[in-house]
């Protein structure tokens, strides 16, 4: 995943990344199997976000793959993904950390930055794999920031949110109840900035289905095409993808606009003119 050769070492590489060291030798560990069984649950969950575990497992042995059920779930635990469906215990919150309600029930983005809605998804490498967050602006559909991580901890995610408030303020932030959105450093970091906190009930994925979204379009339009080989590799790419994704990408809901141009309210030509070469 990283490079062996060269004026870095692993440690100062790791630190510029912003991986962990410890996680970066646990994945070492995972066989080429394991890996490749994970490759294929992200292309069938991506496909199918609906699936669960069973009908994931199911579609594992038409391809060829011998798993059982059990180790599918464990799989999919440590990719950080669940079906979307409505069921119970959806969120894996910490009992300690705080929920807030939902308050978009009935409500739609009405303006740029109204609501922002932030997630976490599994990002596969040639021999590994990495998580990534983004703070999606639900009007204008805009990544207004995103960020890699080795780890599920709420440090990136907390890293993400500082770069989107240099950007703008949102009136509304909405996750779900994990973890990392239920943390006293994150929620510290939106109400002193009075922002509003929203949480999927318990059963509620489809609330956040304009990042799923996004998290498909990742995928299918870069991630599985480039089959990136390094953590660097992979920051690089979607540093690309994601400006593209902003500022070249038509959306059919966005009136064949993209979504800088309604993020910024601006017209073809102006945006145009503030590209960078």
């Amino acid at each position: 995943m990283l490079e062996r050769s060269g004026e870095y070492s692993i440690s100062e590489q790791c630190r510029l990344l912003g991986l962990s060291r410890t996680s970066l030798y646990n994945k070492r560990r995972l066989s080429k199997k394991k890996l490749a069984i994970m490759r294929a649950i992200d292309e069938i969950y991506t496909q199918f976000p609906y699936y669960g575990s069973r009908r994931i497992t199911a579609q594992l042995k038409r391809q060829g793959f011998s798993t059982s059920r059990p180790t599918v779930a464990k799989y999919m635990e440590l990719m950080g993904i669940e079906a979307i469906y409505p069921k119970p215990n959806l969120s894996k919150s910490d009992p300690n950390h705080k929920i807030y309600p939902y308050l978009l029930r009935g409500i739609e983005a009405a303006y740029p930055n109204h609501i922002w809605g932030v997630d976490i998804t599994y990002i596969r490498m040639k021999g590994g794999f990495m998580y990534l967050t983004a703070f999606l602006d639900w009007y204008s559909r805009y990544v207004v920031s995103w960020e890699l991580s080795d780890t599920l901890s709420e440090d990136f995610v907390i890293l993400a949110l500082k770069n989107a408030l240099k950007v703008a303020t949102p009136s509304i932030a909405n996750s779900d109840q994990g973890s990392q959105f239920t943390g006293k450093a994150y929620l510290s970091l939106l109400l002193k900035h009075g922002i509003k906190i929203s949480m999927d009930g318990r059963g509620r994925a489809l609330d956040n289905i304009f990042t799923e979204r996004l998290w498909r379009t990742v995928k299918y339009e870069d991630v599985y095409l480039k089959d990136y080989a390094s953590p660097r590799e992979l920051r690089a790419g979607l540093t690309e993808f994601f400006l593209r994704y902003n500022t070249e990408r038509l959306h059919q809901s966005l009136n064949y606009k993209t979504p800088a141009q309604i993020y910024f309210q601006l017209t073809e030509n102006e945006q145009d003119n503030i590209l960078p070469e």
